[in-house]
């Protein structure tokens, strides 16, 4: 539930590990939130750090910070890991869907099982743990979903279509799903970045209009205080992506690998 101060208090991220994730966390946590799940693969060691970059509300204590094993592809258990989630904190203010894999359009020309495994974690998982975040969200009757979608998917290129129409197929999961969580309380928010410079892109040459996993998350959280359903990073994005769907195919496939 929000504070008195109506700040977001709880936080569930899946991808446990997400540098945008992680980053969206830590300015959460820097504006009071103080009960936070992070649900991720193999979660042994230390858990990573959620200390925010700024100062946190006078006298608030440091958040309490819980791990939970998180599998994208054991969807059986992703009802589980909602129900812990809530047992641990209680009430979800933000649940934010960050994980999945960029894989290469070349490998998977050469192994359509790693192309249909990659495909299942970015867009199968998160239908299912959509799915489970709505019943939830919707159950309290307050709640933000966070989907991490990509510009990839408003208009899907050659140089990494796999990919790119996995991205669409959630992009329009999420929509869908803010759409019929409409009047009760709970929303979704859509974050379409660009090239993201980080772990995911390392050893990539950086496109026109990149971002860093800081600068994402710093929209984001604008995007949660302001109550919007979509945003893009930059925003620069969503007008360009505007003119690009209007391309003719022809050139479109022309674009550079």
């Amino acid at each position: 539930m929000k504070n008195a101060l109506g700040a977001v208090d709880t936080v569930l991220l899946l991808g446990g590990r997400s540098e945008i994730g992680l980053e969206i966390v830590r300015l959460l946590v820097g504006l009071g939130a103080s009960r936070i799940v992070l649900a991720m693969r193999e979660p042994g060691g230390p858990p990573p750090a959620v200390t925010p970059n700024v100062e946190r509300p006078a006298g608030a204590a440091p958040p309490e910070v819980h791990v939970l094993p998180f599998d994208a592809l054991d969807a059986a258990s992703h009802g589980e890991v909602f129900d812990k989630a809530v047992e641990l904190v209680g009430d979800l203010d933000v649940v934010i869907s960050a994980f999945g894999v960029l894989g290469s359009q070349d490998a998977y020309d050469t192994d359509p099982a790693a192309a249909m495994t990659d495909v299942a974690v970015n867009y199968g998982a998160h239908v299912s743990a959509g799915l489970h975040a709505a019943r939830v969200l919707r159950r309290q009757g307050h709640g933000t979903l966070v989907v991490l979608s990509s510009v990839a998917g408003a208009r899907v290129r050659r140089a990494n279509f796999v990919y790119g129409s996995a991205k669409a197929g959630l992009d329009g999961f999420a929509q869908g799903l803010g759409d019929a969580l409409h009047g009760t309380g709970a929303r979704v928010l859509i974050v379409r970045p660009g090239f993201v410079i980080g772990r995911m892109t390392e050893g990539l040459t950086p496109a026109p209009l990149s971002s860093t996993p800081r600068q994402v998350a710093l929209a984001t959280v604008r995007a949660l205080r302001e109550g919007r359903a979509s945003v893009w990073v930059p925003p620069a994005l969503g007008p360009a992506f505007g003119l690009m769907r209007l391309l003719p195919r022809a050139l479109w496939r022309r674009m550079p690998r």
